[in-house]
């Protein structure tokens, strides 16, 4: 198969040739049709994550079909349309109580690049193996190997290709909201980062009722957007006084969510927080935030994983909302050609595209 490896942190992304080994007996090989890219896939142009992992097929929002299965796989067959999520082992005590987000193994099955037991199943033109396990798929690839656990079998009469960033991105935010917040009518939110991210938990958040929804962002162009989709108000992370402008003259807001990892826009996310008040934080950085106890007086503070959503349930969910017109994510989208990854990514980093979406195909989409 064909695939879009990055070698080092510093480099494009390549597309060459893969072999991929034999599947074992709970794998499934999955022809991909379509795939986000989202900023966790980034993480590796960060050089100690990229030394660490070496040479990897990355992608966690895939999308296709199911070609082959393994012995004691039951769960999916060939030809069942899927979208990918993250991977979890479903025998550990969180697994087991519905929270696979927080599975045992979570790390290791999603942020290595390689099985659970640390190998892989990908040699490159040269024989030399490749991290192929990303989220437990490594979907920038014409074939992704995946298990059971993180699949979610989908109606095929559903345009594939375009569903893949619920796999990852969209279920991120939405599920920090539906259920980790778990917004009442009513009540308000202010979302720090425009993002696929921040903009799934704008439409969620609306979903759920709440009547102030604020959105933080840099990019008016995004600040537009999230007013397109449920936004009631937006203020510019470049003003003078974001805090006051959040808070717009009430006491503060019942929820906030960071999709950015800047430390100080963490800091203000706390400070803006009604008593009670709860700060939700997805991004992936290595900012560090000082936060007073007292400061801590009502509220709290957590990091939520994957939107602590089950897939196979909360997946088909958000399928609905959207069909009802709710979440109308495809707004944002910007498809592109596999071979055009290098583009895609450059256009999400400055701004231009939102969710970009490779495909490998108009026929399967």
């Amino acid at each position: 198969m064909r695939a879009a490896i990055l070698r080092k942190h510093d480099a494009q992304f390549t597309i060459e040739d893969v072999k991929l080994g034999e599947l074992r007996q709970n794998e499934v090989l999955v022809e991909i049709v379509g795939v986000g890219i989202c900023h966790t896939d980034l993480l590796l142009r960060d050089p100690r994550q990229a030394e660490a992992i070496g040479p990897a097929i990355l992608g966690h929002e895939g999308s296709g079909i199911v070609k082959e299965v393994g012995a004691s796989v039951t769960q999916v067959e060939p030809g069942d349309h899927v979208l990918l999520s993250f991977d979890s082992c479903g025998t550990c005590k969180n697994c087991q109580s519905g929270s696979p987000a927080y599975c045992d193994e979570f790390e290791r099955r999603n942020l290595t690049g390689y099985r659970a037991d640390g190998t892989t199943a990908a040699l490159d033109a040269d024989g030399k193996p490749l991290a192929n396990r990303w989220f437990g798929q490594s979907s920038f690839g014409e074939f992704a190997i995946a298990t059971e656990r993180n699949l979610v079998v989908i109606d095929p009469d559903l345009p594939l290709g375009l569903l893949g960033p619920l796999g990852c991105g969209l279920q991120t935010g939405a599920g920090a909201v539906l259920n980790e917040m778990k917004i009442a009518p009513g009540q308000s939110i202010a979302v720090f980062g425009a993002g696929a991210v921040g903009l799934a938990a704008v439409m969620a958040a609306k979903i759920a009722g709440a009547t102030d929804i604020v959105v933080v962002d840099l990019h008016q162009s995004r600040l537009d957007i999230a007013l397109q989709v449920g936004a009631t108000r937006v203020v510019r992370g470049d003003a003078d006084d974001v805090a006051d402008q959040v808070r717009n003259g009430t006491p503060g807001m019942d929820f906030t969510f960071d999709t950015t990892a800047v430390g100080a826009v963490i800091s203000t996310a706390v400070d803006v927080l009604a008593r009670p008040g709860k700060a939700v934080l997805v991004g992936a950085g290595t900012d560090e935030v000082r936060v007073s106890p007292i400061a801590l007086a009502g509220r709290s503070i957590t990091f939520v994983l994957e939107g602590n959503a089950v897939p196979q349930i909360f997946i088909p969910q958000l399928i609905e909302y959207w069909r009802d017109g709710r979440f109308p994510f495809d707004q944002f989208v910007n498809v592109y050609p596999f071979e055009e990854i290098n583009r895609a990514e450059l256009d999400s980093l400055s701004g231009h595209t939102i969710k970009p979406v490779l495909t490998f195909g108009s026929e399967r989409s």
